[in-house]
């Protein structure tokens, strides 16, 4: 019976397939402190990949409200409710994942949920919606009403529930990068996968009937650029790139410093067994019970160091957004951060320091008076 080692759970745990790792796996940084919920990451993707017959409902980039709202419509609560108790000890998961049953033995096949028609409806749904009517007393940083926004794409999982669902093995993970996709030609639209994902991130074309899913832009990533709803993202949030296992992780790696070193990325709801590779920094005023069962027991840790951050921490942070190349090295300046790609070529640099211009009120040599504005 394949066992593999899931390092999110700092444990092995059974699954369908033997482990295959990647050479090199696709991820994402996403800091949700930065989020405004403008939509534009959605609108990109949409506006992509999404916009034919079939696609209506499909919304491979969204970002919902919680606590909430989620697309589809309870997505979270309906499989954090059928995994049952879900307990760590210390960083150790000892609850049982989707792909195992509560003997510790490999489920016939991942514990899933079909979404209902009308659960797709509402990308939006209780947008902006609070956890409770405000009241007097809210101290910083944690509020006892609380919204936050979360940013889902596909997680590219290292263990893809979806792939282990398939009975046509059309869905399969990348051997160069790790980005899951699906046959087209093989798929027979069983749906297997769509109740299998417990993000709820592969989804069904009534039209052509088949699956379809993110497939984190590939044709960008093969050329050292970033996916489209990253490049678009007004708040700077998000950073692509490439994740290493622990044991390999390279502390020039934007993202295994992240993830790795500095631990304040966090995996969403590890739990579920399937090593997702889209990463989170958690929200600084949510409820922390919230969050540990939403990103796990490095949620408070994470939220302490991202709060107080060093000056090598500052200066990462400052890469997000501010190239559509993949950045995947950086070394830290005395007043600058500098980014590499794949080749080793700079493609930014980016100053720890804004520097700040005080114009004078009348410019003589111009004849023009200017204010400076505050």
């Amino acid at each position: 019976m394949p066992k593999v080692n899931n390092w999110h759970l700092k444990r092995q745990m059974q699954y369908p397939h033997e482990d295959t790792r990647p050479g090199r796996q696709f991820g994402a940084v996403f800091d949700i402190n930065r989020c405004i919920g403008c939509q534009t990451c959605t609108m990109a993707c949409r506006s992509t990949w999404t916009f034919n017959d079939g696609q209506e409902y499909m919304w491979w980039n969204n970002v919902e409200t919680k606590p909430f709202g989620g697309f589809p419509q309870q997505w979270d609560v309906k499989i954090t409710t059928k995994l049952g108790q879900q307990k760590w000890a210390g960083d150790k998961y000892e609850g049982k994942t989707i792909f195992e049953t509560p003997d510790g033995e490999l489920r016939e096949e991942p514990l899933g949920f079909a979404p209902k028609k009308e659960e797709w409806r509402f990308p939006n749904i209780y947008e902006d919606t609070a956890s409770g009517t405000c009241g007097s007393g809210v101290s910083l940083p944690v509020h006892e009403n609380f919204f936050f926004y979360l940013q889902r794409i596909c997680n590219h999982c290292t263990y893809p529930a979806c792939l282990a669902a398939c009975p046509r093995k059309a869905i399969y993970k990348r051997p160069e990068d790790g980005i899951v996709l699906v046959d087209q030609k093989r798929c027979r639209g069983y749906q297997e996968c769509v109740a299998a994902c417990p993000y709820k991130k592969t989804m069904f074309n009534t039209v052509t009937t088949r699956t379809e899913k993110c497939i984190a832009c590939y044709p960008r990533v093969e050329e050292g650029e970033i996916p489209r709803c990253m490049a678009a993202c007004v708040g700077s949030i998000r950073l692509s790139g490439w994740v290493s296992p622990p044991d390999e992780a390279k502390a020039d790696n934007p993202l295994d410093y992240l993830i790795h070193i500095r631990k304040i990325a966090l995996p969403l709801y590890p739990q579920f067994g399937t090593e997702p590779n889209v990463y989170y920094i958690p929200p600084r005023w949510v409820k922390r019970p919230f969050l540990l069962q939403m990103f796990g027991p490095g949620a408070p840790e994470a939220i302490e160091t991202r709060t107080n951050p060093d000056k090598e921490l500052k200066a990462v942070l400052k890469l997000f957004g501010t190239t559509k190349r993949t950045i995947e090295r950086f070394e830290l300046k005395a007043d600058h951060i500098e980014g590499f790609d794949g080749d080793g070529k700079q493609v930014i640099s980016v100053p720890l320091k804004e520097p700040f211009y005080e114009r004078p009120f009348h410019d003589v040599a111009n004849s023009a008076y200017r204010f400076n504005e505050p």
